[in-house]
């Protein structure tokens, strides 16, 4: 049975979700769009999942800051997600960089807000969630946002373990035994423990509860400094040291998984290995849990299918995902991640890759451990992940020796 303390805390609670973001360490798959556009898991785009855990924690006033390569993000919100009545106070927007106060674009997360102040001041919420478009994690928000009011704090982030040897990847939250925050430090080469457990670290999660007076305070007031602008490395270890109430919450995954899942996939390895894990056996990300449902926007493409030739011609997958639309005629896919509308073709043999929506392998094209984007069109007997230099030369080589062939790459 729903409260009316459930419903009045998110009733007066407004999200703001960074979505503008380049994705520098995602290119060449940021070339044409945004990170939170990039396609994930087949059907997504990567903005679905923070999406789908707002509409599934009730959050239905969001607001998108949006900034570099928004066009597909935009085309994409408005085809999947204009699902929102309006009459019940009930909205979905992307916000590009309005420039109301200052002449520039965006400079960091917190000046993203700082020139949104307006948005603020029009639904005067009392509790303002700012969540990150671009982590791949099932988190149900009201638990955090019931955990910032139980507290009475300024602010409260979100905070998943880590063990103290992974933990100096990230921003890394040190807190009391009451988790109140005592300090915040942006990949320390030593990072503190938590109380009662050397062995674990709490991690910035890029979620973050404000009572709105307090957020509007704190990006004021990093607006007038020489500052990066940003919540993690500024606003955060300013309020902590001038002892504003800063709590942390221990993230709890609605995975339903034995170990949490939180995943900011910002280089193409942690991508592609992110991506990998969906073909497992037993993924460590649940995709298929209908109490958790991961929104997107689906084409009215036909179903997939295999086409068994003749003799040594036969359209089979194994332990991969293959998206509607997809045909596997005459070609052999293994460990694969298959966007909508694929085509491998005859004699073909794909192995330990992402194919994005639209790709066509030729007929005799051998590709294992590769990302292809859209629309990429591979012709016959092309051969992708055998041979370093030449994929150097040719293609993007990240540093796990993933090869990245970008949209709009010409074959002869």
């Amino acid at each position: 049975m729903v409260t009316r303390k459930f419903q009045a805390l998110l009733k007066n609670t407004l999200t703001l979700i960074l979505a503008g973001g380049a994705g520098e360490r995602l290119y060449p798959l940021t070339k044409l769009r945004a990170k939170p556009a990039v396609s994930f898991g087949g059907i997504y785009r990567i903005i679905d999942f923070t999406l789908s855990n707002c509409l599934n924690s009730s959050l239905r006033k969001i607001y998108l800051l949006t900034q570099y390569g928004s066009l597909s993000l935009d085309q994409h919100i408005r085809h999947g997600w204009n699902i929102f009545n309006t009459d019940l106070d009930e909205f979905i927007y992307l916000v590009p960089p309005q420039q109301r106060y200052v002449n520039r674009w965006y400079l960091g997360t917190a000046d993203a807000v700082y020139q949104n102040i307006h948005l603020l001041e029009s639904e005067r919420p009392e509790h303002v969630l700012i969540l990150s478009g671009d982590h791949i994690y099932k988190m149900d928000y009201y638990d955090m946002l019931a955990y910032h009011v139980d507290t009475g704090a300024d602010m409260t982030l979100g905070a998943v373990e880590f063990s103290v040897e992974e933990a100096h990847r990230f921003g890394v939250v040190e807190v009391d035994a009451d988790r109140r925050v005592v300090g915040f430090r942006e990949k320390p080469k030593d990072p503190p423990a938590l109380p009662g457990d050397p062995s674990r670290s709490f991690v910035n999660m890029g979620v973050y509860a404000f009572k709105t007076e307090a957020l509007v305070k704190a990006v004021i007031r990093d607006a007038k400094e020489n500052t990066d602008h940003d919540f993690g490395k500024n606003v955060i270890p300013d309020m902590v040291k001038d002892g504003f109430p800063v709590y942390a919450y221990n993230f709890r995954d609605e995975n339903k998984k034995e170990a949490k899942y939180w995943r900011d996939i910002g280089t193409l390895d942690s991508y592609y290995e992110a991506s990998m894990d969906l073909v497992q056996v037993n993924p460590l990300f649940n995709l298929y849990d209908r109490d958790w449902p991961i929104r997107t926007y689906m084409k009215p493409y036909p179903p997939a299918k295999t086409v068994f030739n003749d003799g040594d011609r036969t359209g089979l997958a194994l332990n991969s995902i293959l998206s509607e639309g997809c045909i596997i005629s005459g070609g052999r896919v293994e460990r694969c991640i298959l966007s909508p509308s694929v085509r491998v073709r005859s004699y073909a043999h794909v192995q330990d890759s992402i194919l994005m929506e639209g790709v066509e392998v030729g007929r005799h094209c051998r590709i294992r451990r590769a990302i292809i984007d859209e629309g990429v069109q591979i012709s016959q007997g092309t051969e992708i992940g055998f041979d370093v230099e030449k994929d150097r030369r040719q293609f993007v080589l990240s540093e796990g020796g993933i090869v990245v062939v970008p949209s709009g790459m010409q074959f002869p």
